[in-house]
C-alpha cells in the first residue's frame, strides 16, 4: 500500500488511546513557554537542542530528561495548558476516547500539591469531552522506583478526587522493581474502588506480567512486549482476555526493540491477543496515535483487516460503558466496509 494511501485511510480510523503519559506529551515549544511564563530556565539553549536531547539508549535515559521537563510544571494553568495542547492534537488525528495516565508523585515530590496538578488536567479533559466529543478516563500511575509507602500516601492524597479518578497504574523504572513491589497499594486501591492496570514486560522479563496478574491483580497489562517469551502466560492471556497496551514508536525509542520490523503486535493478533497500539509519551518518542499506526503498519505490512482488529481491540480493552464500545466498534466497522 502506498504511503499516502494508508496515512489516508489511518487518518480516519475512529481511535482509543489507553496508554498515554500526559507529562509525556509535553512538546518542546510548550515546555518552553511555560518555562519561561514561570521564570525557570532550562538546562538546554534552545528547543533544538532540547529535541537533540531525545536520543535513548534505555528507558532511564528517557526518564532522566521526563522528569527534568517535569520541573517546569507549578500551576494549575501549566497542567492546563500541557493536557488541552494532547487532547487538541489527538482530535486532529481521529481520537475519540482517551485514557490518561498522570504522575502526581513526579509534582508532589517536588512541593506541588496532588489539588493543582488534578485540578488542571481535569479541567482540560471536561472541556474536550464538551468541545471535541472526546470521552475519557483518567488513571493515576505509582511510581515505582520509589516506595510503596509513598504510593500509599498518594492513594491517600487521591480519595477526595477519586469519583474523577478511574484507576491507578504503575510506571517509571521497571527493572529491579517488580510488581510485588506494590501489592498492598494495588489491594487497598482497588479497596477504594480503583480499576488496576500495571506497566509489565516492558524492559522486564515475562515474569513481572505474571506478578502484575497474580499479586497486582491487574485488568489490563500495559505494554507486555515479552509476553511471548512464555507459552503459558500467552494462553493465560488469551483464556482471561487481557488486553496489551503496546507502544511501538516508544519501545524502538528506547531500544526494547531494535527496529521496527521486530515488533510482536503482529505476531500477538495472529494469535488472538487483544494487542493495542498506543503512543505512550508521543513527544519524545517521534509521534502520536496515527504516527504509531503508520509506522508499524509500514514496517509490518500490515493489512487493512489487522489495522481494524486493532482499533477494535481498543474500544473492547477501554474503560467505556458495553453500549459506548459497541457503539465506536460499530463506527470502525462501517469504516473499513465503506474502504473496499
Amino acid at each position: 500500500m502506498e504511503s499516502s494511501a494508508l496515512k489516508k485511510i489511518i487518518q480516519g480510523i475512529p481511535k482509543a488511546e489507553l496508554h498515554l503519559h500526559i507529562e509525556g506529551s509535553f512538546e518542546p515549544e510548550l515546555m518552553f513557554k511555560i518555562a519561561k511564563r514561570n521564570n525557570i530556565t532550562l538546562a538546554y539553549d534552545s528547543i533544538a537542542s532540547l529535541k537533540e536531547a531525545y536520543k535513548f539508549n534505555n528507558l532511564q535515559e528517557f526518564l532522566d530528561l521526563y522528569y527534568i521537563g517535569a520541573q517546569v510544571l507549578i500551576h494549575e494553568q501549566d497542567f492546563y495548558d500541557l493536557t488541552w495542547a494532547y487532547l487538541t492534537k489527538v482530535h486532529s488525528q481521529n481520537v475519540v476516547h482517551v485514557e490518561v495516565f498522570f504522575d502526581p508523585q513526579t509534582h508532589t515530590d517536588r512541593g506541588i500539591s496532588f489539588d493543582v496538578v488534578f485540578n488542571g488536567i481535569f479541567k482540560a479533559l471536561e472541556k474536550a469531552k464538551e468541545e471535541l466529543n472526546i470521552s475519557y478516563q483518567l488513571i493515576m500511575s505509582y511510581l515505582r522506583h520509589l516506595s510503596e509507602e509513598e504510593a500509599f500516601k498518594t492513594l491517600e492524597s487521591s480519595l477526595p478526587y477519586k469519583q474523577y479518578i478511574h484507576g491507578v497504574g504503575l510506571d517509571s523504572s521497571e527493572m529491579g522493581n517488580p510488581p510485588s513491589k506494590f501489592s498492598k497499594v494495588f489491594k487497598a486501591s482497588a479497596d477504594e474502588g480503583y480499576k488496576l492496570v500495571a506497566h509489565a514486560g516492558e524492559e522486564g522479563p515475562s515474569t513481572y506480567i505474571w506478578e502484575a496478574l497474580d499479586l497486582l491483580k491487574v485488568v489490563r497489562i500495559d505494554h507486555g512486549n515479552r509476553c511471548l517469551d512464555d507459552e503459558a502466560l500467552v494462553e493465560r492471556l488469551l483464556k482471561e482476555k487481557i488486553a496489551l497496551t503496546l507502544c511501538p514508536l516508544s519501545n524502538v525509542a528506547l531500544k526494547v526493540i531494535q527496529k521496527m520490523e521486530e515488533h510482536p503486535v503482529a505476531k500477538m493478533l495472529d494469535k488472538g491477543l487483544i494487542a493495542t497500539i498506543h503512543s505512550d509519551d508521543p513527544a519524545y518518542f517521534g509521534g502520536y496515535m496515527n504516527e504509531n499506526y503508520y509506522e508499524t503498519a509500514k514496517a509490518l505490512n500490515l493489512n487493512k483487516s489487522q489495522l481494524m482488529q486493532l482499533a477494535i481491540n481498543a474500544f473492547e480493552a477501554s474503560w467505556l460503558s458495553a453500549a459506548r464500545k459497541e457503539e465506536h466498534i460499530n463506527q470502525v466497522k462501517e469504516y473499513f466496509s465503506l474502504l473496499d
